[in-house]
């Protein structure tokens, strides 16, 4: 496999039980041999991409003074501006070349949440700054939803199962910018290696390539989606609630050669996280002789916690 595969929303979508079926055994299997697919047939349209890339590309450009007043202290990087190195992968002391924004969710009236999430953080230099974020972050939560409803029918669960606990998640999007690099990274890269810490993660585009996904021979694989498709990984919770049936794996973004350093690098993944009071105890039906239990039971809001401090935006 020197590709990570290509699935059909469309198919899932269809009224055809033989079609939905066969997007269901697709991205199953990826995900049990590689943890990656391309998926096209999405919900985010080319008009609400290239918005949203214009609204961060903009807010990234604002002087360092003026971003730095949306990082805001106590929230430990989950709303707002994240600066300059301040994360790294687990494991990694060196921090990783870039910055980021975070936009959270904004629950619905009637969710009846167990946690209280924090307020987004809004720029006042970008007046659709906020508005355009949150319309893609809708966007990717649907699309999110459809492709749990189909893993749920691959593992042999109810096809509803995650939407309680994905419907109103502590789910995160996140647009990254790499900046040029300037000077020896002494180690540093723009994503160490690393696996993701949620249910699944939805890629858009990004505007260069880097991304590598580490294949079970331990060979590193570029990850080139087509420009309408979404790269869709298993995250370690997913992996964890069924007991390494579905595989997080792991995956970087590498420097890029010498010569193009001078070129910056967006991307925007919307992390797709559970409501926190989730138990992601290894779900029994992925328990067996051959496969016994790997993990401890667990909360998703308490492994949140444990993974926060591992990459370094929560201190013990």
């Amino acid at each position: 496999m020197n590709k990570i595969p290509s699935v059909d929303l469309a198919d899932f979508l269809s009224e055809d039980p033989n079609r939905k079926q066969k997007f269901v055994n697709e991205i199953g299997t990826a995900y049990e041999n590689i943890g990656f697919v391309s998926l096209r047939s999405h919900f985010l349209d080319d008009g609400l991409v290239s918005n949203l890339y214009k609204e961060v590309k903009a807010f990234f450009a604002l002087d360092l003074a003026q971003k730095k007043k949306y990082e805001i202290e106590g929230l430990s990087g989950q709303r707002g501006y994240v600066s300059f190195g301040k994360e790294h992968a687990k494991g990694k002391k060196e921090g990783d070349l870039k910055e980021f924004w975070h936009f959270g969710q904004e629950p619905s009236d009637d969710a009846k949440l167990s946690e209280v999430y924090p307020d987004n953080v809004h720029v006042d230099e970008l007046p659709d700054f906020n508005a355009t974020g949150m319309q893609a972050y809708r966007m990717l939560e649907k699309t999110g939803i459809y492709v749990l409803r189909a893993l749920a029918l691959y593992i042999g669960v109810d096809e509803f199962y995650f939407d309680h606990w994905a419907s109103n998640g502590n789910s995160i999007l996140r647009p990254i910018h790499y900046p040029p690099i300037t000077k020896e990274p002494q180690g540093a890269v723009r994503a160490g290696a690393h696996g993701d810490i949620n249910l699944i993660t939805l890629l858009m585009g990004a505007s260069s390539g880097g991304l590598q996904v580490l294949r079970k021979d331990g060979v590193w694989i570029d990850a080139i989606p087509e420009e309408d498709e979404l790269v869709i990984n298993v995250g370690d919770m997913l992996e964890r609630h069924t007991n390494n049936k579905l595989r997080s794996t792991i995956h970087r973004v590498t420097n890029p050669p010498k010569e193009q350093w001078d070129s910056p690098r967006f991307s925007i993944p919307f992390f797709m996280h559970p409501r926190g009071d989730m138990d992601l105890s290894c779900m029994e039906l992925c328990v067996d002789e051959k496969h016994p239990k790997s993990f401890d039971d667990i909360t998703a809001g308490d492994f949140l916690t444990q993974r926060l401090i591992e990459i370094g935006h929560l201190k013990k």
